[in-house]
């Protein structure tokens, strides 16, 4: 492990923030740690390290900033617990790469190679970024607490029913395949049993609906070098990265059908070959696959293998709505408020009778992450806007249909939400919505119209 010797004084007077470069290539180490010496104004003091154990060792300050290549690190996963806030950077970028690090415990996400202003720009970000001063229990202990389970939050006999599946399912081999309304808690499920199965091993999540068909082949089992226009280095891809641990298949009927036939191959005998490779890879890995659609007809319109899906559908798990299970609302509600109230730095008062009230009366279309967000807004806005229980038709005994607002204005309130949940980090947001970085600027430049000459 290095440091920089000599660091001059902050702008402004003050002790300069420290930024553990993790990173096996000396060169690169050099190149940031001469970056931040040279253009931060003494802001930030670089100290290089080889390895996580490096870094490891030398976070002493609760306020340090890490910038972690992820194969330095080990992946994603291990990217928490070094030190303070983490900046995530990789050589093979990717949106995969991107969401996986922030829920890797990332704040932020930097493609290499990293030029010099992009560089203090993300540093000063990741400053401003309020961290969370009381760390929130692990889920293990979460558990033991509130007699909850692995991350959940509920006590309802639809949630009593899968935890008792998780444990089940968790030490067999077999496939998984997970069904349920979005926002019920798939990658949830996903995670809890990786945690119950194969904690320490990789897990690598991938959304088939979040990555351009023409990418997902790449994204899923790789490209090598020059395999098609923009392919300038090699790439692993999520099948490899998972060897010996879990592949998280989300929204598997949003993969267009070619890849499936290809996926049906990977899922017999664990053998791939990445895009413009002559040679087959052979990898093992338990495979689970999650959808919000109903299998059975998507089946029949022609979307999802039929093939694939029985090969897939070893070990069922169905997720309930939050409308089956509304006496969670309440404990969900708290968990949410203090965490959130934590994570924003707010000292926001309980939530009362009244609002536990309102909450649990609507029906909650999104979910658990619908409900996740409101409660958000509530920390950050400081009023609880919480939907209207949709009224009943006397007549149909139905739902009547609530006022539509058009795609475009649902679309820009999502993504502004998002950015002040994250407070203006477009990167955060993007990984958030699983959409891409550069859809959120080009959106915001559309808002902001035509600039006048």
């Amino acid at each position: 492990m290095g440091s920089v010797s000599s660091v001059a004084a902050p702008r402004g007077g003050g002790r300069p923030v420290s930024v553990l470069i993790v990173d096996a290539d000396a060169s690169a180490r050099r190149s940031l740690a001469g970056m931040i010496t040279e253009r931060s104004g003494g802001r930030f003091a670089p100290v290089a390290c080889a390895t996580r154990d490096e870094a490891t060792a030398a976070a002493a300050d609760a306020q340090a900033i890490v910038i972690a290549d992820i194969e330095t690190v080990g992946g994603p996963h291990r990217l928490g617990g070094i030190g303070g806030r983490t900046i995530a950077t990789s050589a093979n970028p990717s949106l995969a790469t991107a969401v996986a690090a922030i829920r890797g415990g990332a704040a932020d996400f930097l493609p290499k190679p990293i030029g010099a202003k992009a560089l203090i720009e993300h540093l000063e970000a990741t400053l401003a970024t309020p961290a969370i001063a009381t760390p929130l229990p692990a889920p293990q202990k979460a558990a033991e607490s509130s007699g909850d389970f692995a991350g959940f939050v509920g006590r309802s006999q639809p949630m009593r029913k899968l935890y008792e599946d998780i444990r089940r399912v968790a030490p067999s081999p077999a496939p998984v395949f997970i069904t349920g309304e979005t926002g019920t808690g798939k990658e949830l499920t996903a995670e809890a049993i990786h945690a119950l199965s194969a904690a320490g091993r990789p897990f690598v999540a991938l959304n088939c609906s979040a990555i351009p068909r023409d990418l997902m082949e790449s994204e899923m089992f790789g490209h090598v070098r020059g395999a098609f226009t923009g392919a300038g280095e090699t790439h692993i891809g999520a099948a490899e990265m998972a060897d010996g641990g879990i592949l998280f298949l989300d929204e598997l009927a949003e993969m267009d059908g070619a890849l499936q036939a290809k996926l049906l191959r990977f899922v017999q005998n664990g053998a791939f070959r990445p895009v413009g490779a002559s040679e087959t890879k052979t990898v093992k890995v338990r495979i689970i696959a999650a959808t919000n659609r109903d299998p059975e007809a998507e089946m029949a319109a022609g979307r999802l293998r039929a093939d694939l899906y029985y090969r897939l559908n070893v070990l069922p798990i169905h997720l309930a709505p939050l409308r089956e299970r509304r006496e969670d609302v309440p404990l969900l509600a708290d968990t949410f408020h203090a965490r959130f109230a934590a994570e924003e730095g707010r000292d926001a008062a309980p939530l009362d009778a009244d609002a536990l009230a309102r909450l649990s009366a609507y029906d909650w279309p999104g979910n658990v992450r619908e409900l996740a967000n409101v409660i958000r807004r509530a920390i950050v806005f400081g009023t609880l806007d919480v939907p209207d229980a949709p009224a009943r038709s006397a007549a149909a005994g139905g739902l009547s249909v609530p006022p539509v607002l058009p795609f475009a204005e649902q679309e820009r309130a999502i993504i502004e939400r998002a950015l002040a949940a994250f407070h203006g980090n477009a990167e955060r947001a993007a990984a958030a919505l699983e959409i891409a970085p550069s859809t959120i600027y080009r959106k915001r430049a559309a808002w902001a119209g035509p600039r006048q000459s």
